[in-house]
């Protein structure tokens, strides 16, 4: 199974609808894999607060009919990233878009943890109330976004329900990027899945991004990860190696409390 990530970089000179046709582009670049993730909020930038509400749209909106023509034209399951909707009774979320081969929005998740400590997405958004997860052909993924890789209680949640491989889009700040790359690692180990944590390059709203998307397999080894600018990262996974990692080394069949073993 192939996997490409594309670091996106966000720059505020950079209108959204030229964005969208952009990346619409570099997603039909990538016909010889099997899975395309794009990064949290590319088509506004996670930190552009300020423009939430005017770029908000429905789940069925301009990003969705971008992404999902692109997706048919490649034949490839993509993880659009995340956009801003605007749900039928006004409440806006961050809620990430996955799409089939064919084009047919296959699932969405509401991110669950928003950052901003009573500002910003804390206060302008609503908050997710579930676990997502995805059935492919070869694995079942996992979704989550951004702020929620600091919460492994989602992780464990979304391994009992069978992933097996998580994807993480996120527009992370660069003076952060040592908990980014940790606890990509970290989520990876403690679950033995892959796990694809895909960010945004450049600055928008004056916060610099951290880039360095990654890839970590299921022994919490790093396949492969991306530099600060924008960048294509792809790598062959074998989905096999989650139930043999499980299998050689059953920690999680030893779990005590919380939810019910995978």
């Amino acid at each position: 199974m192939r996997a490409s990530l594309i670091q996106i970089r966000v720059d505020p000179a950079e209108s959204v609808n030229s964005r969208r046709a952009r990346v619409a582009s570099l997603v039909r670049e990538q016909g010889a894999a099997d899975l395309v993730v794009l990064p949290e909020l590319w088509p506004v930038g996670a930190f552009a607060s300020d423009l939430f509400a005017t770029e908000a749209e429905p789940l069925d909106g301009p990003t969705h009919d971008a992404m999902a023509s692109a997706a048919r034209d490649a034949g490839v399951w993509l993880h659009a990233g995340s956009v801003i909707e605007r749900a039928s009774d006004g409440t806006l979320y961050n809620t990430s878009l996955v799409f089939s081969p064919e084009g047919r929005l296959a699932a969405t998740y509401r991110k669950i943890h928003r950052f901003g400590f009573d500002q910003g997405e804390a206060t302008l958004l609503g908050a997710g109330d579930r676990a997502v997860t995805v059935g492919l052909p070869e694995t079942t993924l996992g979704l989550a976004t951004c702020y929620d890789l600091r919460f492994p209680e989602l992780f464990r949640q979304l391994v009992a329900d069978g992933a097996q491989l998580l994807v993480v889009p996120a527009g992370w700040p660069a003076r952060r990027r040592a908990h980014w790359s940790l606890l990509a690692r970290a989520r990876a180990v403690e679950n033995q899945s892959y796990v694809l944590a895909c960010g945004t390059a450049g600055t928008h709203a004056d916060v610099e991004q951290a880039g360095y998307s990654v890839v970590v397999d299921p022994w919490g080894e790093v396949l492969a990860e991306a530099g600060p600018d924008e960048e294509v990262l792809s790598v062959d996974l074998d989905p096999a190696k989650v139930a043999k990692t499980r299998a050689d080394f059953p920690v999680l069949r030893d779990r005590v409390l919380g939810l019910d073993r995978p």
